[in-house]
């Protein structure tokens, strides 16, 4: 009687046909999601979008043209410098003084006798500091086409000599009144299939209030940090 039952409920068992776990794919409204970064979808169901703090180190093999506002010296130590110069080495005005200050050099710069379109170069303690010459004198003005060959000339040393990453400033384009979204495109062209990456470092501007001679305008006074 006791082996009865027991097939009997072992047959109501295999009978009994349980329902399968599903697993329910939520579809999201679209104004919801942030398709300009990558999201990570919560339990409850929101949606959060991943945002990275400060400069995020690139993926290896993806090239990249960052942009940071602070104190062009302030970048690590391993990472190349790179400005332009004159072919005279004046380096008496803008942020070329800062180069001269902090590392001298300018009689092994000039013994190395680059001409415009072309880089001299100093090695520091860890990395390389580039010197892109695009004008003859202090007083001239450089051309996109120097500016353009010189970088050429700075990538085939970078290349040559394992440089995987440059910090500088947004080269030509300050007292030497290029347009900075050509020289951009420029850095892209000859840049993005090396994969050598690039951060631009724009300096902060502070107010001093002083009285101005010309009414009531503010003066600015353009300043980086010196070690």
């Amino acid at each position: 009687m006791q082996l009865q039952i027991i097939n009997a409920l072992s047959f109501a068992r295999s009978s009994i046909a349980f329902p399968r776990r599903l697993t329910k794919q939520i579809a999201y409204p679209s104004h919801l999601v942030d398709y300009s970064s990558p999201v990570k979808v919560m339990s409850t169901g929101s949606v959060e979008p991943v945002r990275s703090i400060g400069k995020s180190k690139p993926a290896e093999g993806v090239w990249s043209l960052h942009h940071m506002k602070g104190d062009l010296f302030s970048c690590p130590e391993d990472e190349a410098l790179a400005h332009c110069i004159s072919k005279d080495c004046h380096m008496g005005a803008g942020i070329a003084v800062m180069f001269k200050k902090k590392f001298g050099g300018v009689a092994a710069l000039k013994e190395q006798k680059k001409v415009p379109g072309q880089c001299a170069v100093l090695k520091g303690h860890k990395r390389f500091v580039y010197y892109l010459i695009t004008k003859e004198k202090y007083s001239n003005k450089p051309t996109y086409d120097s500016l353009r060959q010189s970088l050429e000339d700075m990538k085939f040393h970078c290349l040559k000599n394992g440089v995987t990453a440059i910090s500088m400033p947004r080269i030509g384009c300050g007292l030497d009144r290029l347009s900075w979204d050509k020289v951009a495109k420029m850095l892209e062209k000859i840049f993005q299939p090396t994969g050598i990456h690039i951060t631009v470092y724009t300096l902060p501007v502070k107010t001093t209030g002083k009285p101005s001679p010309r009414g009531n305008q503010v003066s600015i006074d353009v300043f980086c940090k010196t070690k």
